[in-house]
């Protein structure tokens, strides 16, 4: 897919929907010195060209649900179509095909233990031409979600404080939702900047019960709003998938250090054999070659290392599946 070159102005709107998804166009132009109707142009520019998205989505901690990272390979005649089955699932998001187009990665957040148990131990194992699978429980995010990428930050400081909402106030306890929660969550997950009247037409609400229960789960910590984006629009078409070995003591600083890493689109400390699973983002292979060696290498406590290059993204933050 080829993507639209991005201006100053496009790298602005882009910052201001990663630090606020539903900021209102006619604030974002305010603090961007320009009209509404331009703001608004541009966005559907770059929607229509699949070069950004913004979508709904759930902190599963808040909603005491634990989030699974899946890898597993499989025969290259099998990969692909593995891989959009998975992106079909509703409970599944980031899938990806790895290495050559053999290896699987992608992640799940099932609303009870029996539809994870159902995925893990039922219908990977049971896939025809599936030679291993692994999964990992993610035990703390030190980038990605909430925490946006970095290198599509590129607004002044002053600016971007003037639209950012109001931060989250999570309570001691989960929070429970409904089944028109659900129902709302999904629409979300498809157009985070769906309008009020098309959320309470797939929800059986009215429009004024919508945009409260939209702020309280966003005030609960609940929900949240990511981009879909391509890292490529910025300059960094290459991506992989780290797997890193750290010692505990290490561990949370190694987190911390990945997190102000421009490379780095997502990192969190997971369970299994190794601990920290990395999504990183290059200009080119010799760019992922000094970040390995020079960055990552540079950091105590590392002791094993896995890369795979990412070949192609079938499913991104939302519902929507790539072409």
């Amino acid at each position: 897919m080829r993507f639209p070159t991005l201006d100053e102005l496009d790298r602005h709107l882009v910052h201001a929907l990663q630090i606020d998804g539903r900021a209102p166009f006619s604030r974002i132009g305010e603090v961007l010195g320009v009209s509404d109707q331009t703001i608004a142009r541009r966005y559907r520019r770059l929607r229509t060209a699949g070069a950004l998205r913004v979508v709904g989505a759930v902190d599963p901690l808040r909603v005491g649900l634990v989030s699974w990272a899946i890898r597993l390979r499989a025969t290259p005649d099998a990969a692909g179509a593995i891989a959009a089955a998975l992106a079909r699932r509703p409970d599944t998001y980031w899938v990806h095909l790895l290495s050559g187009g053999t290896e699987i990665a992608c992640g799940t957040m099932s609303r009870t233990p029996e539809e994870r148990a159902d995925l893990l131990l039922q219908k990977l194992p049971r896939t025809g031409r599936v030679s291993s699978v692994t999964a990992h429980a993610l035990l703390h995010q030190f980038v990605g979600g909430p925490i946006g990428w970095a290198g599509a930050r590129s607004l002044p400081p002053e600016q971007a404080e003037r639209l950012r909402p109001d931060p989250p106030v999570p309570g001691d306890e989960p929070v429970a939702l409904s089944e028109t929660d659900y129902a709302l969550l999904a629409a979300l997950s498809v157009d985070g900047r769906a309008g009020h009247a098309e959320l309470a037409s797939a929800t059986g609400w009215s429009q004024s019960t919508v945009r409260r229960r939209m702020d309280q789960l966003r005030r609960a910590g609940v929900l949240f709003y990511d981009l879909d984006l391509p890292a490529e629009l910025f300059g960094y078409p290459v991506e992989a998938r780290l797997w890193l070995s750290v010692e505990p003591s290490r561990l949370a600083a190694a987190g911390e250090a990945l997190a102000g890493h421009t490379e780095v689109a997502f990192a969190a400390a997971t369970t299994g054999p190794t601990n920290l699973l990395v999504a990183v983002t290059c200009r080119d292979p010799h760019h992922l070659y000094r970040y390995l060696t020079e960055r990552v290498g540079a950091l105590e406590g590392v002791r094993h290392v896995e890369t795979a290059p990412v070949i192609r993204t079938v499913k991104g933050a939302g519902a929507t599946l790539f072409p």
